[in-house]
């Protein structure tokens, strides 16, 4: 069994085209919480969750993973970590199935065909699998991308407003999922316009402010 694990922001900091986002930003994410990452627009919310995912170069001060770099365990780090951003990142010219495949395969794992069809029909997509994702509606493709959530293993999910597109009913269910995640031992940071409650669980605040 793994140990809880921990997500630390020390002294973090981020500068943007020559100006200065945030600076000196403590905080400590253990198993079982969630980070809900709050500000103005630009003030930063989103280029910090980059950096959280790798996508963004670090400007000041470091992110620890139970206690280590990101740097130093990049692999490592990578496979504990789902991130979706307001994009869905899906391949329009690919199916339903063919995206989730494709999304397992880049960490390393096999698509469980029984599996992603119980995600699926959980998501409302009961029998898409083979449709092309050019076909599917607005809502419809969030759910896709959402689904991979669902499909995998990692503790950390990084979600960069993650209710975009989607329907009261779908918001219910992705909150539902983020809540039974957190209850099995993960971890979330999320940042959105919506404020959706996740459960019973209250969420760790993180405000950023403007310099």
């Amino acid at each position: 069994m793994k140990s809880p694990s921990t997500l630390t922001f020390d002294k973090l900091g981020c500068s943007k085209g020559g100006r200065e986002l945030f600076k000196n930003v403590d905080c400590t994410l253990t198993a079982g919480c969630w980070l809900y990452v709050a500000g103005a627009n630009g003030v930063g919310k989103t280029s910090l969750l980059r950096m959280v995912c790798g996508l963004a170069s670090i400007g000041a001060g470091d992110i620890l993973w139970n206690g280590k770099s990101i740097h130093a365990q990049t692999d490592a780090y990578h496979q504990d970590l789902c991130y979706l951003g307001h994009l869905n990142g899906l391949q329009e010219s690919m199916t339903v199935e063919e995206n989730l495949a494709f999304t397992t395969a880049l960490a390393g794992r096999a698509l469980n065909p029984h599996r992603s069809k119980d995600v699926l029909a959980r998501f409302g997509l009961r029998g898409r699998s083979t449709q092309l994702v050019r076909h599917l509606s607005q809502g419809q493709k969030r759910r896709v991308a959402l689904s991979r959530l669902a499909l995998s293993p990692a503790r950390l999910w990084v979600l960069d407003e993650p209710y975009v597109a989607m329907d009261e009913g779908g918001v219910k269910m992705l909150a539902d999922m983020i809540a039974d995640h957190l209850k099995d031992g993960g971890l979330a940071v999320v940042t959105s316009h919506q404020r959706v409650p996740i459960g019973d669980i209250p969420p760790q605040m993180l405000e950023l402010q403007a310099l």
